[in-house]
């Protein structure tokens, strides 16, 4: 992409001093096909060397305004900012182009309009989002050389994992994007791409275009340039799982950290944007304040993963690794069996064990569900240190299969993505299962730990199905005299299923691919 030069010798200018005299002001960005960008700017009046800061809106009515506190604090700190509505929210002319070029073409163009207006020299760039803003902040990044670091707050890494996870589609996800959304002037593309994935239809095209969305198809781009990039996200994030985020982040070669926090959707950030002391603005602060003013301050020293662990929220309780690779230090593998002559559910051991069935009844729900309530009002109630609590009695084992492991004999570190391998078979054609781990207490009060989806592509009812399922990554302690307990079913609100009325799910462990679960502690 063609863009204006910034002006050459940028690592060896000072950063301006910060200054009050930052005067805020509501601007229209000239955007792509003469589309007018509503937002805001603070932008210094002297003529001193300064870096610039800009800040794309989440997926959200509210445009810019999301980001006036966190605006005015950089500017306080000596960086010019400009926060821009993303074109079709709010005041911003144009039509949602869920990131795609014109989002991008749009992002140069605010740059364009920041360098212009500052009286003095911008020395560096750096991009900032959250949500939506933060998957733009990344595909800008990508497209433009001028962007020097980003921050990407809630972010993705691959947009069609997020919504076709081992071939399932993530109904919940793309109904909560249509209804934050509003009456955002969705392009007719964007409201395509939505109606087929809920529909079942055209998904091959579907997945096209969230490729073309997805900062893992521009890794050479960012790699090539070495673009520091800083990642936060949920452990229970319900929008965008984290798995894909990590395999971006993880396929990253410049400078990057990752901040994992307890919470859901945009929920460990609420109150940073609100002012508030949070760790993860306050650590994007401290990657711009590294990376584009060149303070030593540290960050880039601490470890790439700094993760806080489920249940334990306080922000000063965080574990760090060096790498992801360092946080699984071993892997525990329990074995599925059957269940004994005095139980219903199976059981998870150490001894390997083939042979056995387990049929179930699918299609229909059970307990076991994966969260309470997309994207917000769980992942708020996990940071209060109040997880949704679910009664291991009330699961249906008609239509659910169970396997519980044996009280634990110590604290069990759970540190990385817990791998399931599970042979069935099934009597249609095609079928989904959906996989949940808990931890259970003494009197049956669970806990979820993870989960994934997995759907079997169009095969033949009768003939048995091998799958291999990464479930969601974790940090989780499971505390002694605990059980862990893997509850497998087939239909769940957030998940399409492909699980026809009437059918039914055989669990089996067949001596040439028995079933088991690889848990990774650290």
């Amino acid at each position: 992409m063609a863009t204006p030069a910034v002006a050459e010798a940028r690592p060896s200018a000072p950063a301006a001093p910060a200054s009050a005299a930052a005067p805020f002001q509501l601007v229209k960005i000239p955007g792509v096909n003469g589309d007018k960008l509503d937002g805001a700017a603070w932008i210094h009046p002297d003529d001193a060397p300064r870096p610039a800061i800009v800040l794309p809106s989440p997926w959200t009515q509210a445009g810019w305004h999301t980001y006036a506190v966190m605006a005015t604090k950089y500017a306080l700190s000596g960086y010019n900012v400009l926060a821009y509505s993303a074109r079709g929210f709010g005041s911003s002319e144009g039509e949602v182009d869920a990131g795609g070029p014109l989002d991008v073409q749009d992002g140069s163009k605010a740059l364009d309009y920041l360098i212009a207006h500052a009286p003095g020299r911008t020395t560096k760039v750096g991009f900032a989002g959250l949500s939506y803003g933060s998957g733009l902040s990344q595909l800008i990044a990508a497209h433009d050389s001028r962007v020097d670091a980003v921050a990407a707050l809630s972010t993705w890494g691959d947009l069609g994992e997020s919504f076709y996870e081992n071939r399932t589609r993530h109904l919940g996800s793309v109904r909560a994007l249509q209804l934050v959304a509003g009456n955002a002037r969705l392009s007719a593309s964007t409201r395509q791409e939505f109606s087929d994935l809920l529909a079942n239809r055209n998904i091959p095209q579907a997945l096209a275009w969230a490729k073309q969305r997805s900062p893992q198809t521009y890794l050479n781009q960012l790699n090539k340039r070495k673009v520091p990039v800083l990642y936060a996200q949920a452990w229970h994030e319900t929008l965008f799982p984290s798995n894909q985020s990590l395999k971006t982040f993880n396929a990253l070669t410049g400078p990057k950290r990752i901040d994992l926090s307890v919470g859901d959707h945009a929920g460990p950030e609420m109150t940073g944007l609100g002012g508030l002391p949070n760790h993860v603005t306050n650590d994007a602060k401290r990657w711009f304040d590294r990376f584009l003013k060149g303070e030593r301050n540290g960050i880039d020293t601490e470890g790439q993963v700094n993760s806080q662990v489920m249940w334990k929220y306080w922000p000063w309780l965080r574990e760090t690794r060096p790498t992801w690779g360092a946080f699984t230090e071993r892997t525990q593998r329990l074995n599925l069996a059957a269940p004994g002559r005095e139980r219903t559910d199976g059981v998870l051991r150490a001894a390997p064990s083939t042979g056995w069935q387990m049929p179930i009844t699918s299609g229909k729900d059970t307990t076991a569900s994966v969260a309470g309530k997309i994207v917000f009002a769980a992942g708020y109630a996990e940071m209060a240190g109040l997880p949704k609590t679910y009664r291991t009695d009330s699961i249906s084992r008609e239509n659910a299969a169970v396997w519980t492991g044996a009280p634990l004999e110590a604290t069990t570190r759970l540190r990385g993505a817990p791998k399931l391998r599970l042979t069935y078979t099934p009597t249609t054609a095609r079928s989904t299962v959906i996989a949940h781990l808990f931890d259970v207490d003494a009197d049956g009060k669970a806990h979820i730990i993870t989960h994934a989806p997995f759907t079997a592509p169009e095969g033949s009812a009768g003939r048995p199905v091998t799958a291999d399922i990464a479930l969601q990554a974790a940090a989780y302690d499971v505390p002694q005299g605990h059980r862990l307990m893997l509850v497998v079913d087939t239909k769940d609100p957030l998940y399409g299923d492909a699980n026809g009325a009437g059918g039914a799910l055989t669990f089996g462990s067949p001596r040439a691919a028995p079933s088991y679960l690889d848990v990774p502690t650290g």
